[in-house]
Formats: structure tokens, sequence, C-alpha cells
């Protein structure tokens, strides 16, 4: 499969699970609840870094000239949005599914937003992206969107008194504990980062070594 014929399937596929995740939050609700429905919804890290994934998928369908395809032909945008995807797997899994228990269309949505698009995406980046072009300082650069999320929830939750997920709730884990939280997740985003870019140096050697001319 080619790479354009990959991005145009998950584009579409991550476009959808969005569109019935959106349509499953505002189910029911009328006027300003339908606005506070598609806010907390929004406030999940997950949907915002699909939102990127989706974006990411489709950028290269478009022509060159479009500000979407130049921001998704970025080789340290599609590692970033790698990196955050694998994040919103690797925390799902590990954390929030021994404790959830969707059925029916939202079992669908939740598969595809935190199994399917992370390991496409991941995919994504291995097979079609080019190597060799990130820098060690990359891996920090890439700690703004989770900071700038940090900041929104925090933010968000003291206003509403709702917080996304138990482990950034300081009415469960005290103030410190979100802190410490916070920290965490800070401290595994760059280590993330710098794998990344490691995975991203070794790939591009290996290419360069197994395109060189071989000696008679």
């Amino acid at each position: 499969m080619s790479a354009r014929m990959y991005r145009g399937l998950f584009a579409v596929v991550a476009w959808l699970a969005l569109a019935v995740q959106v349509a499953l939050a505002v189910d029911g609700k009328a006027g300003w609840d339908v606005a506070a429905a598609i806010v907390r919804l929004f406030s999940f890290f997950t949907i915002l870094t699909n939102l990127l994934v989706a974006l990411a998928f489709t950028g290269p369908l478009l022509r060159d000239h479009r500000r979407l395809a130049r921001w998704s032909a970025s080789e340290g945008v599609r590692a970033s949005v790698a990196m955050y995807i694998t994040v919103v797997g690797v925390i799902y899994h590990l954390l929030l599914a021994p404790y959830w228990n969707p059925t029916g269309w939202l079992l669908v949505v939740n598969v595809v937003l935190h199994t399917v698009t992370p390991t496409a995406f991941v995919l994504d980046w291995l097979l079609f992206t080019p190597k060799g072009r990130l820098r060690w300082i990359d891996a920090a650069k890439w700690l703004g969107f989770p900071l700038v999320y940090g900041v929104w929830t925090v933010a968000h939750g003291l206003v509403s008194g709702w917080w996304p997920y138990g482990f950034v709730d300081p009415d469960r884990i005290g103030w410190g504990g979100l802190g410490v939280s916070l920290l965490a997740f800070a401290a595994f985003f760059y280590a993330l980062g710098l794998l990344i870019v490691a995975m991203d140096r070794v790939l591009s050697r290996r290419a360069r070594r197994d395109s060189a001319p071989s000696a008679l």
C-alpha cells in the first residue's frame, strides 16, 4: 500500500471516529449543555491528539501549497504527533482501561481512538516519514503542546470543578499529587521524545548504509 492510500484510509477512520465521538457526547443535550459537552470533550488529551492525527493524515493528501499540507510535511511535526498519540495509547491501556468498560458505539470509538490511530500513526512515522532531520532539542520543543494542555486543564478545572482524568483531579489526589502527576507526565513525554529522536538517527543511518553502493 502506498503512503497516500494508507494516509487516506486512516484519515477517514480518524475523522469518522471523532465525528461519532462528538455525536455521542452531545446526544440528548440541548442549548448550553451542548456547548459544555463539546468543551469537556475537547478537554481530553485523547481527543485533541486524535484531532492532530486526523489533520496529519489529511495534510499529505492536499496540494503542497496548502498550509495544512506544509504543516503535516514537517518531519518534526510528524514525529511529535507520533509521540503524543503513543502517550495516548500507553496511558489508556496502563491506567484507564481497567476502570472503563464502554459498550456499543462508544466501545468502537474507544478502540479506534486509543488503539487503532496510535498504532496506525506510529507505523506511518516508521514507514513513510523521512528520517535523519530531528535534533535532540526537538524533544524539549515538543513539550509545548502538553504544557499548554496542562495549563488549560488546571484553569478549566478551577473554573468548572470538572477534571478530565482522575490522576489530575486535585479533589482526589490533592494539589501536591497533581503537581507530581504533571511533572511525571512531563518527564515521560521528554523521555519518549528523546527515544524518538534516537530512533530517527538509528533508522537514518541504517537507510544510508542500505542504500550505499556495495564494494565490488
